[in-house]
Protein backbone atom coordinates (compact mmCIF):
# COMPACT_ATOMS: atom_id res chain seq x y z
CA UNK A 1 0.00 0.00 0.00
CA UNK A 2 1.65 3.20 -0.82
CA UNK A 3 0.63 6.19 2.17
CA UNK A 4 1.95 9.62 0.89
CA UNK A 5 3.68 11.35 4.12
CA UNK A 6 3.79 14.85 4.48
CA UNK A 7 6.57 15.98 6.44
CA UNK A 8 6.18 20.41 6.60
CA UNK A 9 8.55 21.66 9.23
CA UNK A 10 9.07 24.64 11.46
CA UNK A 11 9.60 27.73 10.07
CA UNK A 12 7.93 27.17 6.94
CA UNK A 13 4.84 23.97 8.16
CA UNK A 14 2.20 26.29 5.51
CA UNK A 15 0.50 22.40 5.33
CA UNK A 16 0.14 22.18 8.76
CA UNK A 17 -0.96 25.54 9.08
CA UNK A 18 -3.62 25.15 6.08
CA UNK A 19 -4.66 22.21 8.15
CA UNK A 20 -4.77 23.66 11.36
CA UNK A 21 -2.32 21.57 13.26
CA UNK A 22 0.52 23.43 14.00
CA UNK A 23 1.29 24.16 17.34
CA UNK A 24 2.59 28.20 17.42
CA UNK A 25 2.22 28.45 21.31
CA UNK A 26 3.59 26.39 24.41
CA UNK A 27 3.98 24.23 25.17
CA UNK A 28 6.04 23.15 22.13
CA UNK A 29 5.87 25.67 19.52
CA UNK A 30 6.68 24.96 15.82
CA UNK A 31 5.18 21.50 15.78
CA UNK A 32 2.82 19.90 14.37
CA UNK A 33 -0.10 17.94 16.35
CA UNK A 34 -0.53 14.10 15.47
CA UNK A 35 -2.83 13.33 12.77
CA UNK A 36 -4.23 11.95 10.03
CA UNK A 37 -5.67 12.74 6.93
CA UNK A 38 -7.55 10.81 4.22
CA UNK A 39 -8.06 12.56 1.03
CA UNK A 40 -10.03 10.66 -1.66
CA UNK A 41 -9.02 10.78 -5.24
CA UNK A 42 -11.38 14.07 -6.04
CA UNK A 43 -9.02 15.48 -2.93
CA UNK A 44 -11.96 15.82 -0.62
CA UNK A 45 -11.21 14.67 2.86
CA UNK A 46 -12.49 11.82 3.96
CA UNK A 47 -11.11 11.06 7.36
CA UNK A 48 -9.30 13.57 9.91
CA UNK A 49 -8.47 13.10 13.26
CA UNK A 50 -5.89 14.28 15.67
CA UNK A 51 -3.90 12.40 18.45
CA UNK A 52 -2.25 12.98 21.39
CA UNK A 53 1.63 13.12 20.78
CA UNK A 54 2.33 10.21 22.65
CA UNK A 55 -0.68 8.24 21.48
CA UNK A 56 -0.46 6.34 18.01
CA UNK A 57 -2.88 6.77 15.09
CA UNK A 58 -5.61 3.70 15.34
CA UNK A 59 -4.70 1.99 12.34
CA UNK A 60 -7.87 0.26 11.61
CA UNK A 61 -9.68 3.24 11.93
CA UNK A 62 -7.86 4.32 8.93
CA UNK A 63 -7.82 1.06 6.81
CA UNK A 64 -11.25 0.98 7.13
CA UNK A 65 -11.84 4.21 5.72
CA UNK A 66 -9.37 3.42 2.78
CA UNK A 67 -11.06 0.07 2.32
CA UNK A 68 -14.88 1.87 2.30
CA UNK A 69 -13.17 4.52 -0.14
CA UNK A 70 -12.02 2.34 -2.47
CA UNK A 71 -15.06 -0.14 -2.91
Amino acid sequence: MHLPMCADFYPHGEVTKQFGILREGPPVPGICERAVFVVDKGGKIVFSKTYPLDQLPNLDEVLKTLREINS
